[in-house]
């Protein structure tokens, strides 16, 4: 994908995508649902590598109109499509997905529960439940702000990890993998902070576009929150 530097900014960006989906074990035509698929960057990198059908929904309508463009664009508007709609009230059939797949889209969803419960609903028995979240970290503290899913603290809904965990399980999920990722990918956030731009005069194409002028600050933010333990990057796999 041409535009993942602006469309899969998530910590580990298209290699964390790649990762989670041999960790999921996709298979060709696996019907996907992507929960907060923002500009569909790694909608299309699983479509491109795992030869998958993907649905995302994002609350932002704008960003649901640009996914559809640029995945016209890049050639897979047949496999993967975009509209806009809520993590909390899914459109969706029961039991009609293989996979429900979300990459740091619930740290602005305060209602975790409720959005556990629908991704349950809508996944066929033995569907997977997959995810790459930001969750608070081992250390108490404020976290430092601005960062990309947050400019105010009462934009950001960070639960601890075992909290979370332990709501998949009462949600009706089996654990299959549960992972701990911050350090794997932290240096490399690093690197990815200090080459980020703030000017929106810029013409390379980057989160920038997106996040503002306050877009290296923000990387800068996480890398920071990172590496005081005030916030951590999880994975897991969870079946139905």
């Amino acid at each position: 994908d041409d535009f993942s530097a602006v469309s899969e900014f998530h910590i580990g960006g298209r290699k964390a995508t790649i990762d989670l989906g041999n960790m999921a074990q996709l298979s060709a035509g696996d019907k996907v649902l992507d929960v907060g698929s923002g500009l569909g960057g790694p909608a299309r990198t699983l479509v491109e590598k795992f030869a998958v059908r993907v649905e995302g929904i994002d609350l932002t309508h704008e960003f649901c109109l640009v996914a559809n463009e640029l995945t016209r664009i890049t050639g897979f508007s047949d496999r993967a499509v975009f509209s806009q709609g809520n993590a909390l009230s899914l459109t969706g059939d029961s039991d009609h997905y293989d996979v429900v797949w979300t990459q740091q889209s619930c740290m602005n969803i305060e209602d975790k529960r409720r959005m556990l419960s629908e991704a349950y609903r809508v996944l066929k028995p033995s569907g997977t439940f997959i995810f790459q979240e930001v969750f608070a970290g081992d250390r108490e503290g404020t976290i430092r702000l601005p960062v990309p899913w947050a400019r105010k603290s009462e934009m950001s809904f960070l639960w601890p990890a075992e909290a979370i965990r332990n709501s998949i399980l009462e949600a009706g999920f089996i654990e299959d993998i549960w992972k701990n990722v911050t350090t794997q990918y932290l240096e490399e956030y690093r690197v990815t902070a200090e080459k980020t731009r703030d000017s929106m005069q810029s013409s390379t194409l980057g989160v920038h576009l997106l996040l503002g002028n306050e877009a290296k600050l923000m990387r800068k933010n996480v890398v920071d929150n990172l590496s005081k333990g005030l916030i951590s990057v999880y994975q897991g796999v969870f079946k139905k």
